[in-house]
């Protein structure tokens, strides 16, 4: 197990490789200059050159990326071109306020769609079951904004009762309150995928001899239902639920912009209308990290739920 982690915390050091040369070569080809957004257009050309001197704009592209691998390596992810602060620290203060979102999304999700799924399999070809698949397939393809946006005018702005935007952490109702307009987009399209897999996980399993024997030997059906199908069936699920909140805490950016939720979402958006390629490549190179730790995760837990996988870990 531990040469097994060991492997695929090395299998993400290309990964961050690729991902932050090909995001910063893409931030630098893109239109605008940071000097003349940071200084605005009434600055002179001798304050340009100064200030793009001093985060060293001046430098040719390779060499400035070069330059940012080398204090990367020494865990330094540089100073934000906007205030000048370190782009770790401020990370660290959006992310606890992302994984809160991420988790609520991700709780919603399974508490509507793993029932449902199941719901949907034990009720195969029924008008419940084309009930729930509707509901999956209109989830899966709903637009997050205009969901949202929805939202707010009726609970925020019609009827009062929902804040409309923002983290509001005087209390521990007010942050639930606060939570639940953008919980409840960021969880629709997760909750659509996890309903689907369990369904057909569900489906999967119940056709197997082992949940025939168990009905014959007068098992309850809840028994059946519980301990011998859903059990059986948790592997994908835990798979579609591990990428979810993976997706989850890197793909909150439309959900926390429509929110105004501080998170780091939000502040890739800013960020990315300030070119302020230190903050972005940060934000990008943390949550690939987070969403790989994620996976690895997923990856150990399957040992815990499955022995055959277990075994084969022990074989490495």
């Amino acid at each position: 197990m531990i040469k097994y982690i060991f492997k695929r915390i090395l299998m993400l050091i290309p990964v961050l490789i690729g991902v932050t040369f090909i995001v910063y070569f893409i931030l630098a080809l893109t239109p605008g200059d940071p000097v003349t957004i940071i200084l605005g257009d009434q600055a002179t050309e001798q304050s340009k050159e100064e200030l793009r001197e001093e985060l060293g704009l001046n430098q040719p592209l390779l060499k400035r990326y070069a330059d940012y691998m080398v204090g990367l390596l020494h865990g330094d992810m540089g100073k934000s071109y906007k205030n000048n602060l370190d782009v770790a620290d401020q990370i660290m203060e959006r992310f606890p306020n992302t994984a809160i979102l991420a988790l609520t999304a991700i709780l919603i999700a399974m508490l509507v769609g793993v029932p449902v799924g199941i719901i949907s399999a034990k009720h195969q070809n029924t008008i419940l079951d084309r009930i729930s698949m509707i509901f999956a397939l209109t989830g899966i393809s709903m637009p997050v904004f205009w969901l949202g946006l929805l939202l707010v005018i009726i609970f925020a702005v019609n009827l009062r009762i929902l804040p409309s935007s923002g983290f509001d952490t005087s209390s521990i109702a007010a942050a639930a309150r606060s939570l639940i307009l953008p919980g409840i987009v960021l969880s629709v399209n997760s909750m659509a995928t996890i309903t689907r897999m369990t369904r057909s996980s569900m489906l999967e399993v119940m056709r197997k001899d082992y949940i025939d024997t168990a009905r014959a030997k007068g098992v309850s059906e809840r028994v059946v239902t519980f301990r011998h199908m859903l059990s059986n069936a948790l592997i994908p699920i835990i798979t579609v639920v591990g990428i979810s909140f993976g997706n989850l805490l890197g793909g909150s950016i439309i959900t926390e912009t429509v929110f105004a939720w501080p998170g780091i979402g939000r502040f890739v958006v800013e960020s990315i209308k300030m070119k302020d390629t230190p903050t972005v490549l940060g934000c990008v190179i943390f949550l690939s990290v987070m969403f790989s730790i994620v996976n690895l995760l997923i990856d150990i837990l399957y040992a815990f739920v499955d022995p055959r996988i277990k075994s084969q870990y022990k074989l490495k």
